[in-house]
């Protein structure tokens, strides 16, 4: 197995732990989520829908057929999560958001996003 491909599978098993263990907490309505984004002004249904988008995109990483369409899920996310700081005064808060926005653009480059793009545009 070559290199590149052991690194994209070890970053894809790290970012999907991150990601499921994040997505269960605000699944299972663990206080600080819910008083996060309380705080943060959305509505409770929508810590469902992020918690869900979460540990469904973990699990789709893990899979080579839909991984950067799970990749591209979370980059959307961790957008959302860094604006969400930095709109509400918590820049102090965007370490983990933006090191997981890093790692999912590392593992997009590493499974090949936008070769195709490539591939189709030279044809």
């Amino acid at each position: 197995m070559k290199a590149k491909a052991i690194l994209s599978w070890v970053v894809a098993v790290l970012v999907a732990l991150a990601f499921l263990g994040s997505g269960i907490t605000k699944l299972t309505s663990q206080p600080m989520m819910v008083a996060n984004f309380a705080a943060w002004g959305f509505p409770s249904w929508f810590l469902y829908v992020t918690g869900a988008i979460e540990v469904v995109s973990a699990i789709m990483i893990l899979i080579p057929r839909t991984a950067l369409i799970g990749t591209a899920l979370l980059i959307c996310t961790m957008i959302c999560a860094l604006l969400t700081h930095l709109t509400h005064g918590q820049a102090a808060m965007i370490g983990a958001p933006l090191v997981l926005l890093l790692l999912l653009i590392l593992f997009g480059w590493l499974r090949g996003w936008g070769r195709t793009a490539r591939l189709s545009a030279a044809a």
